[in-house]
């Protein structure tokens, strides 16, 4: 039994020395193995290096190469530019000489022209003398009878010049103004608003009379005093009048005693009451109506001041034109005109519009309309043609552009048409007088009449004493001084008529 246990540990020594002898050999083969591994791996990272070197080394030497080429080209340019700039200057030298030999040549020329200048005044100082003695005229003498007869001349020659001028102008004027009212009159036909001085209210019954007029008069002085309108009651049945010059406080007025007849209750508190509230109403339909307007014309938005004016426009008048009604018209008939002459359409309608704006402001204000409209356009920051177009349309300034010189014509046209405006006879025949007065003033004039309402002047002239040139410079003469003492609408027609009659008898 010992044997044996002896027997099997020698086994198992025997087998782990001989397990531990093969493990070594395994380990020190392995070693080798990854030995060998690692150095064929350095190898091909060598060799990698080496390849990785040499391409390096070749680019370089190539961007070398390149670097050099174009320094070379580089340098090569600079000395072609170098050449050229030796070539031009030389070229700028030779120039120089050329230009002074001119310069040179010059003063010789202007040297010899001086010399015969001299030369050629001695002669003429010798030859005027010589003109002298045989004249026996003074060299003033000559020269004042000269200058005589060559003014003489040219006075004819330049009064035919300016007849054939003016001719010229007034036939290509009258066609293209022609053509352009034409195109206004076709697209615009113009209402016609007579407004009164008097509202006429219709009363139920003439008891109301009484309830208007109160105990007293108390009644009717309360609404005199709160409308600042007079109001007349008379036998005439059924109706009372509102009378004013003011057109706005007249409507006012009107819409006030309307709802006080229509309520019954007439006293002074519930005058004030309604006159407020209608006043309010008022304020708001104004700028209700001038925002409709500027909708119409496709000019909203405008600034809200501007708006309400337009509106306010409604209730004033002028020569018996509402104030309103012209505007619009001067407004459509501006855009018409501008847009034949190449304006600004938009901005002639704006400029028409506004024109008379400063009317609204008038009658609670005073003074001129121009400087207050101007003054409120250049305060709601309109455009400056807008401006200039106030200013204009009166006289103030001249038109700027084609959008002011059409708001001026469209005025005149609008204001000046038959039936647009009344005026009083007085101021009418002084009109007329004075402008036949200015005619028959004129040397050589036998008659003078002013027909078609004031607006043409026909002039008849002694055809002994005027002739044709004459007549027409006369004719001009005539129209600036009538432009320059004159007031009046529209333009006026001068015309000269010079007649010849011969007359013989058969016997």
């Amino acid at each position: 039994m010992e044997n044996t246990l002896l027997i099997a540990v020698l086994s198992l020594l025997g087998g782990a020395g001989i397990g531990f002898a093969l493990g070594r050999l395994m380990s020190a083969r392995r070693f080798d193995y990854l030995k060998i591994e690692a150095e064929a791996k350095a190898r091909t990272i060598e060799q990698e290096a080496e390849r990785l070197l040499r391409d390096a080394e070749i680019q370089s030497r190539t961007r070398e190469l390149e670097q050099e080429k174009r320094f070379n080209e580089r340098l090569a340019e600079l000395e072609q530019r170098k050449r050229s700039l030796i070539a031009r200057e030389r070229e700028l030298e030779e120039e120089r000489e050329r230009l002074h030999q001119k310069e040179t040549q010059v003063d010789e020329i202007r040297t010899q022209l001086e010399r015969l200048e001299a030369k050629r005044r001695r002669q003429i100082e010798e030859d005027i003398r010589k003109i002298e003695h045989l004249a026996s005229m003074t060299r003033e003498e000559a020269k004042q009878l000269l200058l005589k007869r060559v003014e003489e001349q040219c006075e004819a020659e330049l009064a035919a010049v300016v007849r054939k001028r003016v001719k010229l102008a007034e036939e290509e004027a009258q066609s293209r103004a022609n053509y352009i009212l034409a195109q206004a009159t076709t697209r615009y036909a113009g209402e016609f608003a007579g407004e009164r001085l008097i509202n006429t209210i219709t009363l139920p019954t003439d008891d109301h009379k009484g309830r208007i007029i109160g105990k007293e008069g108390r009644n009717i002085k309360a609404l005199e005093q709160a409308l600042g309108v007079d109001i007349i009651i008379d036998e005439t049945p059924g109706v009372i009048v509102v009378s004013s010059f003011n057109l706005y406080r007249r409507a006012i007025a009107t819409r006030v005693i309307e709802l006080l007849v229509a309520d019954g209750r007439i006293h002074p508190g519930r005058i004030e009451e309604v006159h407020a509230k209608v006043e309010k109403e008022f304020e708001e339909k104004l700028y209700e109506e001038g925002e409709n307007v500027l909708i119409d014309l496709g000019l909203f938005p405008m600034h809200e001041e501007l708006v309400r004016m337009i509106g306010k426009l409604k209730y004033r008048a002028s020569y018996g034109q509402n104030a309103l009604a012209h505007s619009l018209e001067v407004a459509r008939l501006a855009r018409v005109m501008a847009a034949e002459m190449g304006g600004d359409e938009k901005l002639a309608m704006r400029a028409g519009l506004l024109h008379d704006i400063g009317k609204a402001l008038t009658q609670d204000f005073g003074g001129s309309h121009v400087e207050l409209g101007a003054e409120l356009c250049r305060k709601c920051k309109e455009h400056p043609t807008v401006i200039n177009a106030i200013y204009a349309h009166h006289g103030h300034a001249e038109p700027d552009g084609v959008e002011s010189a059409a708001v001026c014509a469209a005025d005149a046209l609008s204001s000046a048409r038959p039936g647009a405006r009344r005026e009083v006879l007085e101021s009418f025949t002084r009109r007329v007088r004075e402008i036949e007065e200015i005619a028959k003033s004129e040397e050589g004039v036998v008659q003078a009449y002013a027909i078609n309402a004031g607006r043409e002047l026909r002039v008849f002239v002694d055809a002994g004493k005027i002739d044709d040139d004459r007549a027409a410079k006369m004719a001009h003469e005539i129209a600036r001084e009538i432009e320059e003492k004159v007031q009046y609408p529209g333009e006026i027609k001068v015309n000269v008529i010079r007649e010849t009659r011969t007359i013989d008898y058969a016997r």
